[in-house]
């Protein structure tokens, strides 16, 4: 069996609901790059990776967690090291109404931006209503490798952050949006990955948490968007998810299955 990637999901957030979440994943094969929010999230995540080769942890302070770990960044240069993968991390202008949390914002995302360019590891990003200053961040230093969590912003960005070798994915609110399905169409096919936001963005959308077999229906659904056949899309969607963790220097969570 091919395994399908979400390219973004919180494993540490299922709480009681991990086992069945679990039994998904390994079911259908998902690579899932695990995302963290903040140390504590980081230990959870951790620890069920290493359980699971299906997860791939990641290491980061979110935008929103920014405000309380900005003077505190020394305190996580060992999470740093471990991980095999950042993020998420970014800025946030959209749900942060706050103008003074946003140059913690800023100080916490130009320290993982160092970080990544110094280790050369993958970053998983938020840019929810901050679209053109991450791309300026991303510009002035350097990185490329990197996955655009959830893209919901201006065209122009996109394009620029297109030609710095960003992979966008599109997720569960391609399910309710035509707003998201116009972003769809945009995404490079060659920079195009799903994801779930799991559990949490199909909450956001539904007040029911989200399971990784939603995974499925996003793919359904983008073909549909894109007007690909299902195998050609899969195809589509194993190819950028080889070339992005090999990039990582990720590869083996993506062998296929035998037996």
């Amino acid at each position: 069996m091919t395994p399908l990637l979400d390219a973004h999901a919180h494993v540490d957030q299922f709480g009681d609901a991990w086992p069945a979440a679990l039994e998904q994943i390994r079911a259908r094969r998902i690579v899932t790059l695990a995302v963290s929010m903040n140390p504590a999230s980081w230990e959870v995540t951790r620890q069920l990776a290493a359980l699971e080769p299906l997860l791939v942890p990641a290491f980061g302070i979110h935008p929103w967690e920014a405000p309380a770990w900005h003077r505190r960044l020394g305190e996580v240069e060992p999470f740093l090291a471990a991980a095999p993968m950042l993020g998420e991390v970014g800025l946030d202008r959209r749900f942060v109404k706050d103008p003074g949390a946003w140059g913690p914002q800023e100080e916490v995302f130009a320290f993982f931006l160092a970080a990544a360019r110094r280790t050369e590891k993958l970053l998983n990003l938020h840019t929810s209503g901050a679209e053109a200053r991450v791309a300026e961040l991303q510009a002035e230093h350097g990185v490329e490798r990197m996955v655009i969590h959830w893209y919901n912003g201006p065209m122009r960005p996109l394009a620029a952050l297109a030609e710095m070798g960003a992979f966008f994915t599109v997720g569960v609110e391609l399910l309710v949006s035509e707003r998201i399905a116009k972003v769809a169409r945009r995404i490079p096919l060659d920079r195009l990955l799903v994801e779930t936001d799991n559990p949490g963005g199909w909450a956001w959308l539904t007040g029911e948490p989200g399971m990784p077999a939603l995974l499925e229906r996003v793919v359904a659904r983008l073909a549909e968007v894109r007007r690909l056949a299902p195998d050609e899309l899969g195809g589509v969607l194993e190819g950028n998810a080889r070339a992005l963790l090999e990039a990582a220097g990720v590869t083996g969570p993506l062998e296929p299955h035998v037996g």
